[in-house]
């Protein structure tokens, strides 16, 4: 079977923008690796179906978002960008019920929700500002980093400047409304956030701590309350360390993290139904700074970008144990920092 990928870059170097891959599930292989669009620093996407896709952008000293449609050749046509002046977002994420968009802004401190009008053009509905700092060096000022949804529907914003996930009411119009926040340790830096599929349990990412942080998730208030710290890299690594990606096994089983540093992927067994977890392997990502990953549909493989070195490594997944064992590390592709498949 052939499974599809998109992947977001940084264009400081020799990048072109977005590229397409290919995942042959059946020999094991990732193939096609190839740019689909120029385009200034889409650094991270999501995908609307097989033929939208939304990404963050820059456009000289503006950043924002952008949409593309595919063609009947493959190729994709700008449907339009929504700009304003200053950095671009980190993070951006679809909500397909109430057909909104949601970006984080780690540089302003700031949450911009989008309209989706049925062409898949975009248009600004509104947006929030975070105040405040932390102890870390990289705290002087807000960061919001994740923006997405709850299994409730609601909207949870990671800020690592301010260590905090902020909770929010979201109109169908896509007002938002601050129900609760949750405060992490001081200089834990909350970067990604993920849920367990029965929803009362979410796994966050401390980036400047390293440490993952179960919580137990309450829908009937919408706040956050913390289970279990544990760190995602050995004691005995005493250089620098940056948590990245996190994602968890669609059964719920298994937890899934990247180190930026440490170079490594942890994986953690998922104990009574949600509530704790258990660090099972250490593994190299085979390459530098690896930003992010992905599980393919089937969870049966896991796809790793490694910024630094330039190139993916594909990890096949024994789903009965999560265990993880390499396959191949030597595909290219520039700067690649978000990797997204096309479901």
């Amino acid at each position: 079977m052939l499974e599809h990928l998109i992947l977001g870059t940084y264009t400081k170097k020799t990048s072109r923008g977005i590229y397409q891959l290919t995942l042959d599930t059946a020999k094991k292989k990732l193939i096609d690796a190839s740019p689909l669009i120029d385009e200034d620093n889409p650094t991270y996407l999501c995908a609307s179906g097989q033929t939208i896709l939304y990404t963050v952008t820059k456009d000289n000293r503006r950043g924002g978002i952008a949409g593309y449609k595919k063609q009947a050749d493959g190729t994709y046509v700008l449907i339009n960008k929504v700009l304003a002046d200053g950095a671009p977002p980190c993070y951006v994420s679809l909500d397909t019920n109430r057909q909104l968009l949601y970006a984080a802004n780690y540089h302003k401190g700031t949450t911009t929700v989008y309209k989706i009008d049925k062409d898949g053009s975009i248009q600004l509905s509104d947006e929030v500002s975070h105040s405040g700092n932390g102890p870390h060096e990289n705290q002087q000022s807000a960061h919001a980093h994740y923006a997405d949804l709850t299994p409730d529907k609601r909207l949870a914003v990671c800020d690592l400047g301010i260590d905090q996930i902020v909770t929010y009411d979201v109109t169908p119009q896509g007002t938002l409304t601050e129900v609760a926040h949750y405060d992490a340790e001081p200089g834990t830096g909350p970067r990604h956030l993920v849920f367990h599929p029965n929803g009362h349990y979410a796994y966050l990412f401390g980036e400047l701590s390293s440490t993952l942080i179960v919580l137990r998730y309450h829908q009937e208030t919408g706040e956050f309350s913390e289970l279990q710290t544990i760190s995602t890299i050995p004691s005995t690594h005493q250089t620098h360390n940056g948590g990245a990606a996190i994602r968890i096994s669609d059964d719920g089983k298994f937890l899934y993290a990247s180190n930026r540093g440490h170079n490594s992927i942890i994986v953690c067994e998922v104990l009574e139904d949600g509530k704790q977890i258990k660090e099972i392997q250490h593994i190299s990502t085979e390459g530098d700074f690896p930003r992010d990953f992905a599980l393919d549909p089937s969870n049966h493989f896991l796809i790793v970008a490694n910024q630094n070195t330039d190139n993916l490594t594909l990890f096949e997944r024994d789903s009965l144990s999560g265990r993880l064992t390499l396959i191949e590390k030597d595909v290219l592709v520039p700067e690649c920092v978000c990797v997204t498949f096309i479901k």
